[in-house]
This record gives C-alpha cells, structure tokens and sequence, in this order.
C-alpha cells in the first residue's frame, strides 16, 4: 500500500509516516517510480508505534521496543524499560503535582490580597 492509504487506515499523517521511516520505526519499498509502498503489517506496526508514543515512551527507545511488543515476542529488556518509562512518568507527575500545589497556595495568597485592598 502507498503512504496515502496507510496514513488513511491510521490517522497518522504522511509526514509523520515518512519521518518514521527515517527513524528505522516503519520500513517501505521504492517503486521504480520512488513511491513508498508500505507491506500488509505496516498497519499494525504505526498502531504499535502510535501505543508506545501515546504512553510517554520517546522515540529514541520505540525501535529497541517494537521487536517485542510487534511480535509478542516476550523481552524482559523491553518490560524493564516500560517500568523505567513509567517510573520517569511517575516522577514528572508527581513534580508537577507538586506545582500546583504552589500555584494553589500563590493564588489563594493573591485572592486574599484583593480582599483585603
């Protein structure tokens, strides 16, 4: 299939799929017209990459990941960077958890200051 009808069937846009493939996430064929032509799993494998994007995972670990979760093949590697993905998730929020409550506390301050002006 061409890219325009893999970007169709995934909601994935063309320019995101091209620059897939230049991440070694999506590989494609050249026509000897130099159009991409994507194989019948390519489908499948952008729904893996988008499921790992949407969890937080950045795109420097995705290639290291998809053998695995692609295939159903069991990788302890793979699982020990998921927890690591979520560990890191875990810590940004807790941050900004944190944040907020300041933020909480400097608006409750400033509220206090229009009542008082």
């Amino acid at each position: 299939m061409r890219i325009g009808e893999l970007a169709r069937l995934t909601g994935v846009s063309p320019r995101s799929l091209r620059w897939y493939g230049e991440q070694s996430l999506l590989s494609a064929e050249r026509t000897s017209g130099g159009h991409r032509e994507y194989g019948d799993d390519a489908v499948e494998r952008v729904r893996a990459i988008q499921a790992l994007f949407a969890a937080g995972v950045p795109a420097r670990h995705v290639a290291g990941m998809l053998p695995c979760l692609y295939t159903g093949t069991t990788c302890p590697a793979t699982v020990e960077r998921l927890e690591q993905e979520r560990a890191r998730l875990q810590a940004q929020a807790a941050g900004l958890s944190a944040t907020l409550a300041r933020l909480d506390e400097v608006v409750e301050q400033a509220r206090a200051l229009l009542v008082t002006a």
